[in-house]
């Protein structure tokens, strides 16, 4: 099946559609802002005015379908309307090229195509009028002319009409799909099959349309299988809601509630095929087993379902004596049992894929007990089908999917029987607009008594059913007298005694009828539920849904989907089965305990398939399970998981190849587990440690701090003044790792920051401040990681944290909750991606050798935290690592001017290496120990791998990247050579640093003396650090102004190449120098012939990105950067940023830095006007081209940096850098005759 085609066609054909209808409206003086009323009257026409400014004349028929029209309009909405109008002519589409290629037409001629290969014409078109459609003598007058002028106008007429006249004879045999010839579709409808562009063509032509295969019902799969029905309808109507389902999604992260209208599009998915039977056979199957056992007790389960084909069909779990007599006993209440007994229902049918499952197996079923299956078609439309939605035009498509099947077993099944048949599948009706008012005309004819009671009935279902497309098929019905009420709906008093009061009367009986039949459905019991519910949470709901839920479904109310499972639950009759796909975290998640419990007191559970992730592609995890109404104690349940394989189709080989991992429980274990989650992989001996007692017994939640508004009070540390006590640490989450770090974020706690916390119910708990505990993150791709949580530390709702009631450290348990056993008990207790405190606090605990796990506790923790320490985001930073001076290790340099940076580097990482070894010891120790505690040598290995230990190894490219950053750092005086630590990070610089004059010397460094005996002032420059010991002579100055230029050549004396090379120089010495600066630009990768050209181009191309990444998109150094030509780029550091700081970017690097280039420009010129070397004018020509973009990118980038140089503007580092960052940004500069351009000062940051 092609489905990239199929997809195409659906989304082209909704956009083109949705178009052609609009155009339509607009020529009926309809648009979204009004509907015109007519400029004309007559007795039997009116004249409106179109959109174009034309008129338009329209008989009596069509001004009654467009008042329908205007009438729906006003009721729902033009978008809702236009959108209906829309899909239904897709499907109807859809549903005669269906019909031609089986060769389904009552007229056998095709509308779409032709039988003829090649020939566009489509058959209708080449026999009319010569063809069965009813065609009035006018009519065939008509098509003769159309035919004859044979203009495309013309011949687009004559398409339209025939098209139509189809649609009208359809109507007699599928109602439910082509409406009656007075529906206002009509009026909105055009169609052609001359235009490439146009609808028809799309879905036919050979070459780009969907292939005629696709449609046939004879197609087979590769395992036989027929797909050319279920598969083409589902995968049309999944598509056909692709464009609405992304901008639904599109909303909703806007905090656009889903919309009645919406629900649909943003909850459908067609389900794999496979799933379905699965479903269907061991559930409608199952039922008929059963009864075949019951008959004859010695009837083998399997062998029988495979006589049937039935290949999904699993067998019952083996079973205890009792629970096996029990289970006969039950069964005995199927023996009397016909076909025409077993009533099936899909409340979520969609497209109707699980209904189409359900008439086979029906058909198997009927064929078994010696029925035709001519016959059989009719009885399992009339008997035992039966389905529900929430969407209009899923009901179109199920009704059709199911009409069709019946047709495909009887040639004669359109045409009826004792009547036409009605599948019982129905869209979901609201009473909003039903008029009670008719009421009085109905049941005329019945008794009082019986009357009383239908009105009482119908006036119950009225108020159950407003608004009910809100809610769909988990709207609850009261039990009603449904013979009476269809006596009632159809005793209409008022035939042949119209009145003012009873006009409308018909119309409401209508809609009376498809309420009842709607409320039928809804209300009975039934003997198998089967569905794949609508998945949404309920962040997604709209207020009425929310309420509906919460009001009704407070066990569920998390989301749809579980909403569903109970619903359908109370659908199923007692002993009847119930067969679903939902999300996987039915089976584990917190929120759901109620819901589990509820079920495991009230149901069996027959077998359960967990898929995992991939059943549907890309999504989100799925299970699929059976569950019989009635509680037997004592039962097993068969679970079979398919989690591993990561596609439909590898799930679908290794289910039926009968090698999946299987796993048998008793049903009542799981009420042993923290909120009974159905963790089917549990084993005996891990099922008995909790029996012991459980961390609550010792520990407490920590609640959560939570701001409502992180954009105001949440920083990253480094985005703020460092010693500012406005500003804490906050934990908030992060990645996988144990025992400490992570520690990112800074949070507001000043006064007025914690009454805002707490007036909006945010602020923990103040017994919990400045205590330590035990911390992670909530949210984890892999499993969760535990760390030590220091007093000073404040945590949000991402970062659970619990405390001991004493306030004591708890090393031993920070140890259990990180060793694989923690990670074992935390699988079964929390099998979802968030682990909450509530989870954590279940976790069994047995305490032995508590002195020896905590002192290991203790040293991976100081192993972690000197890890995180070794990089420049933690608050701890003191220097980099491959600096000589924290290394000191003599054998690596003994003469202080010859060190060499790769000899540093060897012995970091050896140093990584060893506590990455140690940690490894710690950990597997730790595992040993509890393995042996919690008596589990047989499920669990103490090894670990690589990817659990969660400090860092040396890593080249990084890490000398990482010593670029320090170097920077230093360059700014954010860090010094001279002093431990963060060395400023906002305040007053000169509070840190003191400048001194800077005098005459000779090369050697000597100061001259003037013959006067003075000295010659040259400059200043930051000379001095304050230390704890005083002032210090700094080795490696700061840079004075605040601004370090990045050019592509060396025209400034602080260009940061030069300082970087100077850096280098001071640190590792001079003779090393060379050499060590080609082991940098090695590691840095980037181009150049030497290594300063590298480091250059590093500076240019990369080293901005690095930043950004390391730094999370909130750089502390920011780079003005005129644009891709390099014309002009120049680092500050944000915290030493002033009013005057752009102003002096400006005149003492920007306007330097144009001059240098026109000089360059000038010199390259000069070598053009008088080289004698072709490769020299050659080089310089290209040289003359760059400076000249370079000059005219610099001359733009002036005129926005003296805007924002004249405003002075200040900024408030509390604010952070996105607040701060935005006001050099979209500057706008004047260009004459063009469009204002927009100039952003500072490199985006992306």
């Amino acid at each position: 099946m092609n489905k990239n085609a199929i997809k195409k066609f659906a989304i082209e054909a909704r956009k083109k559609l949705i178009d052609s209808v609009t155009d339509k409206a607009g020529m009926l003086g309809i648009t979204e802002k009004s509907c015109s009323e007519p400029i004309t009257k007559g007795s039997d026409f009116e004249v409106y005015q179109t959109v174009a400014g034309t008129e338009v004349t329209l008989n009596n028929r069509q001004c009654e379908q467009r008042r329908r029209l205007v009438s729906q309009i006003e009721s729902r909405g033009f978008e809702a309307v236009v959108e209906e109008v829309a899909y239904t002519w897709f499907n109807r589409i859809c549903a005669i090229r269906f019909m031609e290629v089986n060769d389904y037409l009552p007229n056998r001629v095709r509308v779409l195509s032709s039988e003829k290969e090649g020939k566009m014409e489509p058959d209708l078109v080449t026999q009319a009028p010569d063809v069965d459609l009813d065609l009035t003598a006018q009519e065939k007058e008509e098509i003769i002319n159309w035919k004859m002028s044979g203009t495309s106008e013309d011949t687009d007429k004559l398409y339209c009409k025939l098209f139509l006249k189809q649609c009208h004879q359809l109507h007699d045999i599928l109602p439910g799909l082509f409406e009656a010839d007075s529906d206002y579709m009509e009026l909105l409808f055009g169609i052609s099959y001359t235009n490439k562009d146009d609808v028809i063509y799309m879905l036919v032509n050979p070459e780009t349309g969907i292939p005629e295969a696709d449609f046939n019902v004879s197609t087979l799969d590769e395992e036989g299988n027929p797909t050319g029905q279920v598969e083409i309808i589902g995968w049309l109507y999944q598509y056909y809601n692709t464009e609405l389902k992304d901008d639904t999604f599109a909303k909703l992260k806007k905090n656009v509630k889903i919309t009645k209208e919406r629900i649909p599009a943003a909850t459908q998915l067609f389900t794999p095929d496979w799933i379905v039977r699965y479903m269907v056979e061991n559930s409608v199957g199952r039922i008929w087993i059963e009864h075949l056992r019951a008959v004859d007790p010695s009837t083998d389960e399997k062998a029988t379902a495979e006589r049937f084909g039935w290949k999904y069909y699993l067998p019952e779990a083996e079973q205890e004596e009792s629970v096996n007599t029990k289970l006969a006993e039950i069964r005995t209440t199927y023996k009397d049992l016909k076909p025409t007994d077993i009533t099936c229902i899909d409340p979520c049918m969609g497209s109707g894929h699980i209904l189409i499952a359900m008439f086979d197996v029906l058909m198997d079923i009927y064929e078994s007990a010696g029925y035709d299956k001519r016959e059989a078609a009719f009885e399992i439309v009339e008997h035992n089908i039966h389905g529900l939605d929430i969407d209009q035009r899923a009901y179109q498509l199920a009704y059709f999917a199911v009409m069709m099947k019946g047709r495909g077993y009887n040639r004669r099944f359109l045409r009826g029987r004792d009547g036409k048949p009605e599948p019982k599948v129905y869209a979901i009706v609201e009473s909003n607009e039903i008029n009670r008012n008719h009421l009085k005309f109905f049941g005329t004819h019945l008794s009082e008594m019986e009357r009383n009671l239908a009105v009482m009935q119908i006036e119950g279902l009225l108020d159950t059913f407003k608004d009910a497309r809100e809610y769909g098929s988990i709207l609850n019905v009261d039990a009603c007298d449904w013979n009476v009420l269809e006596r009632f709906v159809n005793d209409l008093g008022t035939i042949g005694q119209i009145s003012f009061e009873s006009v409308g009367s018909e119309e409401t009986q209508e809609d009376l009828r498809k309420l009842v039949r709607v409320a039928r459905n809804l209300g009975q019991k039934y003997d198998t539920v089967v569905t794949n519910p609508p998945y949404m949470g309920a962040s997604g709901m709209g207020a009425k849904l929310s309420k509906y839920v919460k009001d009704n479904y407070p066990d569920s109310k998390s989301d749809l989907f579980a909403v569903f499972i109970e619903k359908c639950g109370q659908m199923a009759k007692k002993n009847g089965y119930q067969a679903m796909i939902t999300q996987q975290s039915f089976l584990f998640l917190s929120g759901l305990k109620n819901l589990r419990i509820n079920l495991l007191n009230n149901m069996s559970m027959i077998s359960v398939l967990h898929m995992g992730l991939g059943a549907f592609g890309n999504d989100f995890g799925t299970v699929a399970f059976v569950l019989k109404k009635r509680k037997i104690e004592e039962s097993r349940c068969v679970f079979i998981s398919l989690a591993e394989q990561r596609d439909s189709k590898q799930k679908k080989y290794i289910y039926l190849s009968k090698n999946a991992p299987k796993y048998i429980h008793f049903l009542y274990e799981f009420k042993k587990l923290p909120n009974c989650t159905f963790s089917y992989m549990i084993t005996n001996k891990t099922l008995r440690r909790f029996d012991n007692e459980i961390l609550e017994k010792d520990f407490i939640s920590g609640g959560r701090n939570k701001t409502h508004n992180d954009e105001e009070y949440l920083r990253f540390h480094w985005e703020v003044i460092n010693e500012s006590v406005k500003w804490i640490p906050y934990g908030k989450g992060g990645e996988f790792r144990k025992w400490s770090g992570n520690d990112l974020y800074s949070v507001d706690w000043s006064d007025s920051a914690r009454d805002f916390y707490a007036s909006h119910g945010g602020l923990c708990n103040k017994k919990f401040w400045n205590k330590s505990g035990i911390t992670w993150s909530f949210v984890t791709s892999y499993k969760p990681s535990f760390r030590y949580k220091y007093r000073n530390m404040i945590y949000s709702s991402v970062s659970p944290t619990i405390f001991r009631k004493n306030f004591e450290d708890d090393f031993y348990v920070l140890g259990l909750l990180n060793s694989n056993v923690g990670s074992h008990f935390l699988k079964i207790i929390s099998s979802t991606i968030g682990t909450n405190v509530g989870e954590v606090l279940n976790f069994p605990i047995l305490r032995e050798r508590e002195d020896v796990v905590s002192d290991i506790v203790k040293y991976n923790i100081e192993l972690s935290q000197a890890d995180w320490n070794s990089f420049e985001l933690s608050r701890n930073f003191c220097k980099h690592p491959i600096l000589p001076s924290v290394l000191k290790d003599s054998t690596i340099f003994n003469d202080i001017n010859c060190i060499k940076v790769e000899g540093c580097y060897i012995y970091w990482e050896r140093k990584c290496n060893e506590r990455f070894k140690q940690l490894r010891i710690n950990e597997e120790e730790l595992n040993r120990i509890f393995i042996n505690i919690y008596g589990l040598q047989d499920e669990l290995s103490p090894e670990i791998e690589d990817k659990d230990i969660t400090v860092r190894k040396a890593d080249l490219s990084r890490d000398i990247r990482s010593f670029v950053s320090y170097a920077v750092g230093c360059m700014f005086g954010r860090y010094s050579l001279k002093k431990e630590g963060l060395v400023y990070a906002g305040g007053d610089f000169e509070k840190y640093y003191k400048k001194e004059e800077e005098v005459l010397a000779d090369v050697d460094g000597n100061i001259i003396i003037m013959s006067d005996g003075a000295v010659l002032i040259t400059g200043e420059h930051y000379g001095k650090i304050k230390t704890d010991n005083g002032w210090v002579e700094l080795t490696y100055s700061p840079d004075l102004d605040n601004c370090i230029p990045i050019t592509d050549e060396e025209y400034f004396s602080d260009d940061i190449v030069s300082r970087f090379v100077e850096f280098v120089k001071i640190v590792y010495g001079a003779e090393t120098l060379e050499e060590n600066l080609d082991f940098i630009a090695n590691a840095l990768g980037n181009k150049g012939d030497t290594s300063r050209e590298v480091i250059r181009n590093y500076f240019l191309k990369d080293f901005y990105t690095d930043h950004l990444k390391v730094y999370q998109k909130r750089p502390i150094y920011w780079l003005f950067d005129s644009g891709k030509q390099n014309g002009f780029k120049a680092l500050i550091y944000m915290h030493r940023y002033d009013a005057d700081t752009v102003g002096r970017v400006r005149t003492d690097y920007l306007h330097r830095a144009q001059k240098y280039v026109e000089t360059a420009m000038q010199s390259a010129q000069y070598t053009i006007d008088n080289a004698s070397s072709a490769s020299e004018k050659s080089k310089a020509t290209k040289a003359v081209t760059k400076y000249t973009k370079q000059l005219a990118e610099m001359k733009i980038y002036d005129e926005a940096i003296a805007h924002i140089a004249n405003k002075r503007i200040e900024i408030d580092l509390d604010d952070g850098v996105k607040v701060n960052y935005e006001k050099f940004q979209g500057v706008e500069v004047a260009q004459e005759g063009k469009k204002t351009l927009k100039v952003d000062l500072l490199a985006k940051i992306k």
